[in-house]
């Protein structure tokens, strides 16, 4: 099984733009409780998206895109809470 980094770069591509996204939304009236459910609706549209325009990417069927790109947004919410608590350790 040949690992190839375009595929995985696509998945890292969706944490990051889900990421900035939150960062932005963050700056809006919106309630914080609401990111992890934009972040993996926004995730889900860009799996399917990736899988059409990425080479080798991790998902040869549109429902395990959609899943690849839920998972990353997750991700990007996962990395949002990680540097806050690291910032509240010191």
């Amino acid at each position: 099984m040949e690992l190839n980094a375009f595929g995985i770069a696509g998945v890292a591509c969706i944490t990051v733009i889900c990421y900035l996204a939150a960062l932005a939304i963050k700056q809006t009236p919106l309630a914080n409780k609401w990111l992890p459910t934009i972040c993996g609706a926004l995730g889900a549209v860009l799996g399917p998206v990736c899988m059409a325009w990425v080479p080798d990417f991790p998902a040869g069927d549109p429902v395990t895109a959609v899943a690849v790109g839920i998972v990353s947004g997750l991700a990007a919410t996962g990395a949002d809470q990680l540097a806050k608590q690291l910032k509240k350790a010191d």
